[in-house]
């Protein structure tokens, strides 16, 4: 099998932290350069997907939002885009308003933060707004929601989860800072579907990619590529579902299984 393209998740796989390590920087340079497509595949909202693409520079489609959006930066469009129902964001945004809990809602052009006291702007993102409170906005409904807090997070898995199974997907994931969040998006958004249409728009065969992650919404991906690897560090359920186990995100995993299929042309 010829591979013509990575698709890398990256908290837990590409990322240590925030922090890209150089030696997968490297990796991923020499893999563009000998030919492949790079594809950051994310649950970040896009702006977080393109600065971490820009520090390896290789501009190519990004997968954001956990697979709700699809981003070419070269034509500046998105060639896929789904949002959370809106009865259902209704819900979710109630019961974040009542708790006690951190909410990141990615929408349109902004990330809206609710938690309970004003941050320091000047730590915030360019394009994230502090928000009191969660509103709905018709126009601008959300791609995704991020929750913490073990309380609202067990409230949703056990009341809205079983409510709203057939439109949306709730996942366990894993932040930055290592702990747990609620990872919510529309049913018809997921790695896999944003992988096809990444996969269509650079007219390329999904058999030809290879993936990259360590997370349970890492496996709609993994189903549609032609290979896959799992983190070190992965859930059981995400190396039962790959191809290749490397070595840890923070060990350099990404860059091993890097240099295995540059220097084979496949995965052992």
């Amino acid at each position: 099998m010829e591979y013509k393209a990575l698709a890398l998740d990256l908290d837990g796989t590409t990322l240590v932290g925030d922090d890209l390590p150089e030696v997968n920087k490297i990796a991923l340079q020499k893999a563009a350069a000998a030919g492949y497509e790079i594809i950051v595949a994310t649950a970040r909202w896009i702006h977080m997907a393109q600065r971490v693409a820009d520090q390896i520079g290789t501009p190519s489609v990004a997968i954001a939002c956990s697979g709700a959006q699809v981003h070419d930066p070269r034509v500046a469009e998105d060639i896929f885009d789904k949002r959370l129902p809106p009865d259902f964001v209704d819900e979710l945004f109630a019961v974040c308003n009542q708790a006690r809990c951190i909410a990141t809602v990615t929408v349109t052009d902004r990330v809206l933060l609710k938690l309970d006291g004003e941050p320091d702007h000047s730590l915030l993102d360019d394009e994230m707004t502090w928000v009191p409170q969660l509103l709905r906005h018709d126009n601008d409904l959300p791609r995704i929601a991020a929750i913490q807090g073990t309380a609202v997070c067990q409230h949703i898995k056990e009341v809205l989860r079983p409510r709203f199974a057939d439109r949306v997907n709730i996942y366990d994931s894993i932040g930055p800072t290592g702990k747990l969040v609620l990872t919510i998006t529309a049913k018809d958004a997921n790695k896999g579907l944003a992988l096809q249409a990444a996969c269509d728009h650079l007219d390329i065969d999904p058999a030809h990619v290879i993936a990259f992650g360590d997370a349970e919404n890492d496996l709609a991906m993994f189903a549609l590529a032609g290979a896959s690897v799992a983190m070190g560090q992965a859930h059981q359920i995400v190396k039962d579902a790959a191809d290749y186990v490397s070595a840890r995100n923070d060990e350099g995993g990404v860059a091993q299984a890097i240099e295995l299929i540059l220097a084979n042309g496949r995965l052992p």
